[in-house]
């Protein structure tokens, strides 16, 4: 399968959350933080991958409806033509994501419960723009089709500094880097990218150094899913993929994020599993496995 705004500017609520997340969040991940190994990073390969959790959006119903209709059959279709079978079947629950961490801990989603910062009030925004990335220039692989998220607008702002806060309280709940950053994609990185990998677990996630905010993060839906090398001639023919895609959905996608969920992800990212489900609306949480709301 492939398938209220707060009334503060934006550098207040980035501080608000972050008070959040020091009074709270932080404090519970590091009480509970496991070892964190970096040793893969010096390696040739991947790290074996054990389990990865992450803080997602989940694509509300009105996004799923004009993807399911728009766009995912054709995709399919050439996905297929470019002998890419096993992207056309990898399952995934269509999301944004805030953060992911590795932990080979079992408990790890609800030391991620305890130490979540608040979260924001439902954000507006439009998913806009196809395109292709990998996960370091010229790695080979992972890489994806994604389709971007609007960079303006107090939902965006909003959405940024949640995953500053968030990315803070999460990370010393890693076990090490994800499998996907290390080995040849770690060395094809930037020195900015590693030092995010090393410090955080991951790249592409915001943080505050010597006081200033540092936004690497690239907001996104994910498509495609693939380890196969991205060649010079499979980019190609993915690029026009995407460039096809942005003629038939030229304007985007308006919607609204209602909510945010703590998931299991597979090596690539894609969510395999959703855990827990907090309410942007009410801040009421949902085990999803029981459908029982907890406090």
């Amino acid at each position: 399968m492939i398938r209220k705004f707060w009334p503060l500017t934006v550098v207040a609520l980035s501080t608000a959350l972050l008070a959040a997340c020091s009074t709270t969040g932080t404090s519970t991940a590091t009480a509970s933080a496991p070892a964190i190994d970096n040793s893969s990073l010096g390696q040739a390969e991947f790290r074996a991958h054990k389990t990865t959790y992450g803080v997602v959006y989940k694509l509300p119903k009105d996004v799923n409806d004009v993807l399911d209709a728009r766009i995912y059959p054709t995709l399919r279709q050439d996905l297929v033509r470019l002998g890419l079978q096993a992207e056309a079947q990898t399952f995934n629950i269509p999301h944004v994501t805030v953060v992911h961490i590795h932990s080979a801990d079992p408990t790890t989603p609800q030391k991620m419960l305890k130490a979540l910062p608040k979260p924001p009030a439902p954000i507006q925004l439009t998913l806009k723009n196809f395109y292709t990335t990998e996960a370091a220039k010229d790695a080979g692989r992972p890489w994806w089709l994604d389709l971007g998220i609007v960079k303006t607008g107090q939902g965006f702002e909003n959405m940024m500094a949640y995953n500053t806060v968030t990315t803070a309280a999460m990370a010393p709940l890693r076990d090490g880097p994800l499998p996907r950053v290390t080995g040849p994609v770690y060395a094809r990185m930037a020195e900015a990218g590693r030092e995010l990998v090393a410090t955080m677990g991951v790249s592409g996630v915001n943080v505050v150094k010597d006081g200033k905010e540092l936004r690497a993060h690239n907001p996104h839906n994910t498509l495609v899913y693939s380890m196969a090398p991205f060649t010079p001639a499979l980019q190609a023919s993915m690029n026009q993929v995407a460039a096809k895609f942005n003629t038939v959905l030229p304007n985007g996608i308006d919607t609204t994020f209602r909510d945010v969920s703590i998931v299991e992800l597979a090596f690539a990212g894609n969510v395999t599993r959703e855990i827990y489900r907090v309410s942007l609306v009410d801040g009421s949480v949902t085990d999803v496995a029981t459908g029982r709301t907890i406090r």
